[in-house]
């Protein structure tokens, strides 16, 4: 992140230097950095960050043990027997490198007449920020993003960079409401097309996520308390009934890279042969079970192909008959035993064959209900306008929406009787919230359910079949050895870090 600038001014140079001096202006300064328009910017910025998200969402689905891999592939023991180093899973510099694009479009929008794209541009650096402080703790945050004026940043304390990302939400609506969008420049937002109304409740969902996330952590819960009534004072609301996604119809086109990511990973490419790694996630066993042993069907079949997967010549249909019994999860982290052809698939509320321009989905409306049903449940007293109930109950049908089920299913568990999906059977609300929410990020938000499961340490599922009378599981991930390389003096003053024992700041049981 720190040796962008430098190889982009090096570039330059040689440019300069190399070429004739006809070939340029006489007023034009060969070393001068061309400038790029904020628009175009923060498009590519926002793209990028739906291409890194689909990396991280991966493993957290393995790790919140919703997905596992298939058994047509050699086992992945990085994955499911945990064996990976400071080499594997380098999301940081992939992240650092899409921050940089943010702060750039924060710091010139004002000066190329584009302020409107100030506040969707903090938006996004703060939930990209909040990503790193849950992958890896203390991260350069304050003397991050300086190029080359702070080549090697110093580490901030992840509790105070959350305090610092709910400000900069805040910072975001006030220049949101400041600087209204310019209608010609909608296209450049490829995630709500101008509409900074729901950008500020995207915004506050995003708040609502961070001061969630805190919620176990001793003495917090004043300030979270204090921080939701100014959410409710503010008067924006939430993110309600839909998804927040980047790009849809209007930008993904069926063309060799530009079709969805996620499409093109494990879907189909731009031709609809199916891509090798169609094959490669599985939903888990757990899961499975889990959604028959409750009747939830009608989720399942559409978090899941039936067995062998989607049938091409009926898009959006198994190639085997829908019903419970042709519905086979793989057990977490099994290397042998369970081939394509009898294990359940992605489904199609994520993948079907010639739909490669969805919105890339980096947050529910079903999440925002679950997590505004545990706000009501700890916070009695903060004036949420509805009950625990009818946020849990309504955070089931978003659910069910977004999955492209019934939605009366969701209105059946009413008063069935089932424990964590009928309000009243359930005992424990905290424990029904954090299950139910958990059955909702399937597919959609891995990285959000990993970090939940390490929050709430709920469901129980089962430990990878590739670790025999272990019970470790990763907390975090390790430093990545690029940065150990660039600014190890201030890595090293982290401390010794084990990913099994070094907990995130929220992670507190």
């Amino acid at each position: 992140m720190k040796l962008k600038s430098i190889f982009i001014s090096a570039l330059i140079v040689l440019v300069g230097s190399s070429c004739q001096e006809s070939f340029f202006d006489i007023n034009t300064n060969p070393n001068s950095l061309p400038t790029a328009s904020p628009s175009y910017v923060f498009s590519n910025a926002v793209n990028v960050t739906s291409n890194n998200l689909l990396n991280y969402n991966e493993i957290g689905s393995y790790w919140s043990g919703q997905w596992t891999q298939g058994n047509g592939y050699i086992i992945n023991t990085a994955q499911f027997a945990y064996n990976f180093t400071n080499g594997d899973f380098n999301y940081w510099d992939g992240i650092y490198d899409n921050l940089q694009d943010y702060e750039y479009v924060i710091k010139n929008a004002d000066a190329n007449s584009q302020s409107y794209f100030k506040g969707p541009a903090k938006v996004m650096k703060a939930m990209v920020f909040q990503h790193l402080v849950d992958m890896y703790g203390n991260v350069p945050f304050t003397d991050a993003l300086k190029g080359t004026s702070s080549l090697a940043p110093k580490f901030d304390d992840q509790k105070a960079i959350y305090d610092s990302l709910i400000s900069l939400l805040t910072e975001a609506i006030a220049d949101m409401k400041a600087n209204p969008f310019a209608s010609a420049f909608n296209g450049s937002d490829l995630v709500f097309r101008g509409n900074l109304t729901k950008w500020a409740q995207f915004a506050n969902s995003l708040k609502l996520r961070i001061l969630i996330r805190q919620s176990k952590v001793s003495g917090k819960d004043s300030y979270i308390k204090t921080e939701l009534g100014k959410i409710l004072s503010e008067g924006s609301g939430f993110i309600t009934g839909e998804e927040v996604g980047i790009g849809g119809s209007f930008f993904y086109l069926a063309t060799a890279g530009k079709l969805n990511p996620l499409y093109d990973r494990w879907g189909y490419d731009a031709n609809g042969a199916k891509r090798a790694l169609n094959n490669y996630p599985r939903i888990t066993e757990f899961l499975i079970n889990g959604l028959k042993a409750a009747g939830d069907t009608l989720r399942m079949k559409r978090i899941a192909y039936a067995n062998g997967g989607e049938n091409g010549s009926v898009p959006g249909t198994s190639t085997q008959k829908e019903i419970s019994a042709n519905y086979r999860g793989t057990p977490f982290g099994v290397s042998s035993g369970y081939l394509p052809a009898n294990t359940v698939p992605l489904g199609p509320s994520l993948l079907v064959k010639g739909e490669y321009n969805r919105p890339y989905v980096i947050m529910t409306a079903a999440e925002v209900q679950f997590s505004l049903a545990e706000a009501k449940t700890r916070y009695a007293d903060v004036a949420l306008p509805k009950t625990a109930q009818e946020y849990f109950e309504e955070g089931i049908k978003q659910s069910f929406r977004v999955l492209g089920a019934n939605t009366a299913g969701a209105e059946a568990y009413k008063g069935s009787g089932i424990v964590n999906y009928d309000w009243n059977a359930s005992p424990n609300k905290l424990t029904a919230i954090a299950i139910q929410k958990w059955i909702a990020l399937n597919n959609f938000s891995g990285f959000e359910a990993w970090a939940e499961y390490r929050r709430t340490n709920l469901p129980v599922t089962p430990q990878s079949i590739q670790l025999v009378g272990e019970t470790k599981r990763p907390l975090r991930l390790f430093y990545p050895g690029t940065e150990l390389g660039s600014n190890g003096a201030n890595v090293n003053a982290q401390g010794t870090i084990d990913v099994f024992t070094t907990r995130i700041f929220w992670d507190v049981d």
